[in-house]
Formats: C-alpha cells, sequence, structure tokens
C-alpha cells in the first residue's frame, strides 16, 4: 500500500507495551490487515481500545469488520481481547481487521465500499485555536461518503454538544443529510468517562443525498 503524507493530530503512541502485546503486533496483526478483496463492510474509524469492533464482529459474523486506529496502544488492546491464552485469534473474532494508520490512507484509495461506517467520540478538539484538526469537516465527510455504498449509513457519536452542533454545520456543504439522530446510547471506555460532562451522547446518521 503506498504511504501518503497525511497529518494525524493526537498521540500515536502511550506507555510501552508488554511482551505478549508487542508479539501479537508482530505476529498477527500483519494478519489481519483490511483487503480490498473482500467483502469489507463495516467501518469503525477511532476505536479507542477495540470495544464496539468486538460488539460488531459477534453481531455481525457474516460481515468483515474493519478496525482503523493511528493509536498503538489502542491497537495492542484490542489485539489482546480477540487473541486468546495461545495467541490465536478466538473464533468470534475472525472477521475483524485492523488498519493501524491514518483511515485517510486507505479511503483516499476509494478501493472500499461501506454499508456502515462507525466514528464513536471522536476527539472534539475544543480549544478554538485547535478547530482545525477536527476530524469530521465537511471535505472528510465527503471522503466517507465516497467510501459508502447506497443507502449506506454513517453513525457519529459525541458527548461534546458543541462539536455535535459544529458537525451539523458541517453536513450543510456536503453532499449528505442527517436521516436520524436517534439511537441507543453505546458505551465505550471513553462514554464512561463522560469527558465532556454532559447528560447523553448525541448522534447523528448520514447518508447520501
Amino acid at each position: 500500500m503506498e504511504k501518503q503524507e497525511i497529518r494525524t493530530f493526537g498521540r500515536r503512541h502511550g506507555k510501552k507495551l508488554s511482551i505478549r502485546k508487542n508479539l501479537l503486533m508482530e505476529n498477527i496483526l500483519p494478519k489481519i490487515c483490511p483487503n480490498e478483496s473482500e467483502s469489507n463492510d463495516i467501518l469503525e474509524i477511532g476505536f479507542g481500545a477495540g470495544e464496539h469492533v468486538r460488539e460488531l464482529a459477534q453481531e455481525y459474523p457474516n460481515k468483515i469488520i474493519i478496525g482503523a486506529e493511528p493509536f498503538v496502544n489502542g491497537v495492542a488492546a484490542l489485539l489482546s481481547a480477540i487473541c486468546d491464552d495461545n495467541n490465536e485469534i478466538r473464533p468470534e473474532y475472525k472477521n475483524i481487521r485492523i488498519f493501524p494508520d491514518d483511515v485517510r490512507l486507505i479511503l483516499n484509495q476509494n478501493k472500499f465500499k461501506f454499508s456502515t461506517i462507525w466514528i464513536l467520540h471522536p476527539d472534539p478538539w475544543p480549544k478554538a485555536r485547535h478547530e482545525k484538526r477536527r476530524l469530521l469537516a465537511a471535505e472528510f465527510l465527503n471522503l466517507l461518503g465516497s467510501n459508502l455504498k447506497a443507502n449506506g449509513q454513517i453513525i457519529i457519536g459525541t458527548d461534546h454538544w458543541e462539536y455535535y452542533d459544529w458537525i451539523t454545520e458541517q453536513v450543510k456543504n456536503t453532499n449528505l443529510i442527517i436521516c436520524n439522530s436517534k439511537i441507543e446510547t453505546i458505551e465505550t471506555r471513553y462514554q464512561k468517562k463522560n469527558m465532556a460532562h454532559t447528560t447523553e451522547t448525541k448522534y447523528i446518521i448520514l447518508t447520501h443525498k
């Protein structure tokens, strides 16, 4: 896969990985990279520790689930969770693929088409001087749309309400429309922390115009 120059904001590395996690990164990760020849149907962007990716894999066992995450420790955490004590992938997670880098590197190739794209609790970059770092600007939303199947959906969840309002304004400058905002709250590690100190997560569900 050809390397492109893309600036990714946020941390790439956290604390030092354990011996086991390093082994999984070296031996298992290369075997479960996304493959354009597969029917890649569901994508989750910025999966954190991968709780929701694992839920999707079990809910849709006949679909390929791609998780994209540039944070090494998050990738290692997901690998650890989907592998057994023998460092083999558990049967219920055989449909998971992991892309350990900025998702735009695969989206820009336009070789994948998804029925559902999930983005849960993206970094809101709340300071005004950091607004340009926000992922869900109109340009990126249009990029997601170009990788979306007909009648597909992009599901965005955030507990930062100002970011929610900002995203809805960005949608007005895209080829997408908001088709729904009602969905059952999805609990992830970040949702439980509720860094924005709000009462609930708000969702935006987008589809093609």
